[in-house]
């Protein structure tokens, strides 16, 4: 099957690339390589499966609707996993403007490459950073969404909008999934577990936010990629047992599904901490510092729907998905 991915230089986009190629389908790459953070890494990522001959890059930036347009046209995919967008939580506050450029239009150009060539199955990367102010515990994808913290949240949160409307008014089958802290090789230079080793085989304190009180759904990005092909082999259909209700993003009239993707098994960010000294045989210097503004205290996914879908279950501990980031850090960077 050809397979449209965008974000193929990215962290989660070249491990959903490579297990697509792995099991035979033909994918078609599209990554602008953005200098968001070290495109030497992004590079070395796309190294892994560029020569493989069933892949074919396109250097493009989503924003640019010509060549969206021209890569639906040129290579007709069946289904379309988006997973490009500028990431990042905070660094909206200096760069609002690429989080529109990136996460709204660029997801329009896209989702209307999809309406117009005739795409079996759009799957589009969310976020659990939309529950936003949300404080009741699991998140559910049955509880509403309507007050973001951050831009990026809201960016992501207009992405779910979006896809519904073309679900509804163009018959589109669309999947959203809504990430949990996704970590493991090969992962984002600005995201903890990364900072926090670089930081600590330097000798240097680590930043350690709401003085360590944090709760996580940190999620092994194996368990990620293998929910994510499953939900694209499961194309959503509508349900016609809708009884006339305001639609459920669960149970949505329209064939489209928007489900959380993580591990239902929180970890504590100072255990996680302690995880990481135990593999890289160091204890860190920890600076304790207040809530960050956008930040929420605790994040813990709720995914019995996607469990019921697609037989979802998340299955590496957070001790062995550590221990795989470390091994592949040192031989990395040669540390």
């Amino acid at each position: 099957m050809k397979i449209l991915v965008t974000g193929t230089a990215g962290f989660i986009g070249s491990h959903v690339a490579l297990r697509l190629l792995e099991r035979g389908d033909e994918v078609i790459g599209i990554d602008n390589l953005s200098d968001y953070y070290d495109v030497n890494l992004k590079k070395a990522r796309l190294a892994r499966f560029m020569d493989h001959p069933n892949y074919t890059h396109v250097t493009a930036d989503l924003a640019d609707r010509a060549a969206i347009d021209a890569t639906f046209a040129t290579h007709k995919p069946r289904r379309v996993i988006n997973l490009a967008a500028q990431a990042g939580v905070r660094y909206a506050a200096q760069n609002p403007h690429i989080y529109v450029s990136s996460n709204i239009t660029g997801f329009l150009h896209i989702i209307e490459g999809c309406r117009h060539h005739d795409v079996e199955h759009l799957v589009f990367a969310s976020t659990s950073s939309v529950y936003g102010a949300n404080t009741l515990m699991p998140f559910s994808e049955h509880e509403p969404t309507e007050h973001p913290l951050t831009l990026y949240a809201a960016s992501k949160k207009a992405n779910e909008m979006m896809a519904h409307s073309y679900a509804h008014l163009y018959g589109l089958p669309c999947t959203g999934l809504r990430f949990f802290t996704v970590y493991g090789p090969w992962g984002r230079p600005d995201m903890a577990l990364f900072l926090f080793t670089s930081a600590i085989l330097a000798g240097e304190p680590i930043k350690v936010f709401n003085h360590g009180r944090h709760k996580r759904s940190f999620t092994y990005v194996d368990d990620i990629v293998e929910g994510v092909l499953r939900t694209l082999d499961a194309v959503p259909t509508g349900d016609p047992e809708w009884n006339g209700k305001a639609p459920d993003p669960a149970t949505s009239l329209a064939p489209y599904r928007l489900f959380n993707i993580g591990n239902e098994q929180p970890v504590e960010l100072l255990r996680y901490i302690e995880v990481l000294e135990q593999c890289l045989g160091r204890k860190a210097q920890m600076e304790l510092l207040p809530l960050q503004a956008g930040d929420v205290p605790d994040t813990e996914a709720d995914v019995s729907a996607l469990a019921e879908a697609v037989g979802y279950s998340p299955s590496v501990p957070v001790e062995e998905g550590v221990s795989r980031f470390v091994q592949w850090y040192r031989d990395y960077y040669q540390k």
